[in-house]
């Protein structure tokens, strides 16, 4: 799969650009603030109408302007899919796909697959749960729909029960009504632990041998799927766990409290690893997803790189650029050095200053 081109229009910075994408490396080079990484937001967005930031779709439109829109063109398996967003101050946004809306943006998922790679990610580690469940979520969303819509409903769930806690406080005799949303609970958690149970399990399997080669051979990395409560065990815990719930006025077991762990060696490197060995269990994880979407889904993602080069040391950037010969990837960066010390080929390239783009010749950059 590849993106052909984007059109966009009042999103963020940017006044209006159109840019034609090469099917292999894009380079966006410029200073610091100058608009990089609103365009691979951009790109992000239009494949899965959500911000990689977990920006709210208002926080898109430019400064001043009451909405936006733009136009995603993509080419998955010799077919053409176009993807037009428009987005309105305070109103839902709409999204079309070849010029039919859709109902749901749930629906764009599984037309797209698009692996973001931040200098955030590399913190992923040693980050709260949060980070990590929200990794599993976006990964595992984007392979199966079904898991997609069970979280959803999940999430819903889980409001409206927090907001029923809250006012069983001023009315002690809607606590009965709680059961209708255990149940509810209990169904969807259930699909959920049960679908990252089976994810991790692969991601474990395609990490594993990739962490291997990134440290020759020198560290064995295991990942292990923490659940709050075993599937089996949901209805009982929040039974138990009632009391505390209306305490606390929150819901306190379930999978939003799952979480991921990371052992080399016996040692979790949550709490105890160097931080080299915390972003090489990063950078192995967001490779490890490159394979899971070709393996599982028979296709190969676009690779947003926004600045990770910068972040990594010589030895790991060769083996990022070494793995993602064969995958679309737009890179974001304040200059070109690393590719030209790499001899990494590059196939287009952009220079990026407010909020305005400009393709330079690749051939006559790599000379300078």
């Amino acid at each position: 799969m590849i993106v052909k081109w984007i059109e966009l229009k009042n999103f963020r910075n940017y006044k209006f650009i159109h840019l034609d994408f090469d099917s292999q490396t894009n380079i966006f080079y410029g200073d610091n603030g100058q608009g990089k990484t609103n365009l691979l937001e951009a790109v992000y967005f239009g494949g899965t109408s959500k911000s990689y930031k977990g920006s709210k779709d208002k926080e898109m439109i430019r400064f001043g302007k009451s909405d936006c829109h733009m136009i995603l063109q993509l080419e998955k398996n010799s077919a053409e899919y176009r993807i037009d967003l428009h987005i309105k101050n305070n109103k839902p946004k709409g999204i079309a796909i070849n010029g039919i809306p859709i109902r749901k943006a749930s629906e764009l998922y599984g037309t797209v697959y698009m692996v973001f790679f931040s200098p955030e990610d590399l913190n992923m580690i040693k980050e709260g749960p949060s980070v990590r469940r929200r990794f599993v979520n976006q990964e595992l969303g984007m392979l199966d729909k079904i898991y997609l819509n069970h979280l959803i409903q999940y999430n819903r769930v889980i409001n409206q029960r927090n907001m029923l806690l809250k006012e069983i406080v001023f009315r002690p005799d809607m606590e009965d009504t709680l059961s209708v949303w255990d149940e509810q609970l209990v169904r969807y958690g259930r699909e959920l632990i049960k679908a990252r149970k089976t994810y991790v399990k692969k991601l474990n399997d395609l990490a594993a041998p990739i962490h291997s080669q990134l440290t020759d051979g020198k560290e064995s990395l295991e990942i292990y799927y923490e659940p709050n409560v075993e599937e089996e065990n949901l209805e009982e815990s929040l039974k138990q766990n009632r009391q505390r719930d209306l305490k606390f006025k929150m819901t306190c077991a379930g999978p939003h409290r799952d979480d991921l762990n990371f052992v080399i060696d016996g040692v979790d490197i949550r709490k105890f690893g160097s931080q080299g060995q915390q972003r090489t269990t990063a950078l192995s994880l967001k490779l490890a997803e490159i394979k899971m979407v070709k393996e599982v889904m028979h296709d190969t993602p676009v690779l947003l790189l926004d600045d990770v080069l910068s972040e990594l040391d010589s030895h790991r950037q060769n083996c990022l650029l070494g793995s993602i010969h064969d995958v679309q990837t737009l890179i974001t960066c304040t200059g070109l050095d690393e590719f030209v010390q790499n001899r990494f080929h590059i196939d287009k390239i952009f220079y990026v200053k407010s909020g305005q783009i400009e393709e330079k010749n690749s051939e006559e950059m790599r000379k300078e």
